[in-house]
């Protein structure tokens, strides 16, 4: 078995254990030992799209980490958690609420090339340890400014204060005309992008402090929502054994790259790792003998390397 599944991962699982369950699920079907990975780590309060690859799609699985992504994701404001999301414990608090003209006014600041200092907790290695297990055992965890690109970055839903509060500024119990308790987002952003991030520093520019209270990614490379399952089904389909139905293939991993059709021989010399001459073509490139995906290659002018072999 070599290709995708792409699954909707459900909220409260890791993305390690969401490998392990389809694991499980292909190991119910009758798919034997194969090999499992994914192409990018959600939080367990995330859900969404999570490329699982099976086989030789395990190869293409450092290229998916790499890809954009595109997440809708809610922050709440007027409290700041240590882990930045629903799962942390209160740091800051603020009574000021942002109003949508604000909101409009700073949106354009995070579009684009910015930088973005990472959660304390996350998967980052520092001196070969990761960030969260030296958060979580209460150390001091400095973590370093990264440069990030946000392509896009849109407001899709405003949810106003719907109780009065008393006002920070002046002590009177009312609710600011057009103030808000939360805002939901939808950002596509590049590799080492991190929405907590991403929502901490917006609410900071409003004047405020804020929590992500829901992260949801709708799109991973060219996977997106349209092509995932969840778990359930998967388990259904394992006792059926009509697994086969949901996976994509191989290739559904390299939708932006151009085929270029090779010979028998030049297939074997590629497997044997060997170089193409007198094919001049520029960029990566994805060998195919017919509807077998043999390699995917990298050439500068008449040269055609191979990046990563498929045993196919």
């Amino acid at each position: 078995m070599h290709g995708w599944i792409i699954l909707d991962k459900p909220h409260g699982l890791g993305s390690t254990q969401a490998v392990s369950a389809v694991k499980r699920v292909l190991r119910q079907s009758g798919a034997g030992k194969v090999k499992v990975g994914h192409g990018g780590t959600l939080d367990p309060l995330a859900t969404g799209v999570l490329p699982i690859a099976i086989g030789e799609a395990t190869k293409l699985a450092g290229r998916m980490l790499d890809s954009d992504k595109v997440y809708d994701f809610t922050v709440a404001f007027g409290v700041q958690t240590d882990t930045l999301d629903l799962e942390g414990e209160p740091i800051a608090t603020s009574d000021h609420r942002p109003a949508r003209a604000q909101v409009d006014a700073i949106l354009p600041r995070f579009t684009g090339p910015i930088e973005q200092v990472p959660p304390a907790y996350s998967a980052i290695l520092i001196d070969g340890q990761r960030a969260y297990d030296l958060a979580r055992r209460g150390e001091a965890v400095e973590m370093k400014t990264r440069a990030v690109t946000i392509h896009s970055l849109t407001s899709v839903r405003f949810d106003p204060v719907e109780s009065p509060r008393e006002s920070f500024s002046t002590g009177s119990n009312r609710t600011e005309d057009g103030a808000l308790a939360s805002l939901t987002l939808t950002a596509h952003v590049s590799k080492g992008t991190y929405i907590r991030s991403l929502a901490r520093d917006i609410a900071l520019a409003l004047g405020t402090v804020g929590h992500v209270t829901m992260l949801r990614r709708v799109k991973a490379g060219p996977f997106t929502l349209d092509s995932a399952i969840s778990l359930d089904i998967l388990n259904d389909a394992a006792t059926g054994h009509g697994i086969a139905q949901y996976m994509l293939p191989l290739t559904a991993g390299l939708d932006d790259i151009p085929a270029l059709s090779v010979s028998p021989d030049e297939a074997l010399a590629l497997r044997q790792g060997k170089m193409l001459i007198g094919k001049p073509h520029t960029g990566l490139l994805l060998a195919m003998l017919g509807e077998t995906p043999i390699a995917l290659v990298e050439s500068s002018g008449p040269d055609i390397r191979v990046v990563r072999g498929f045993n196919l």
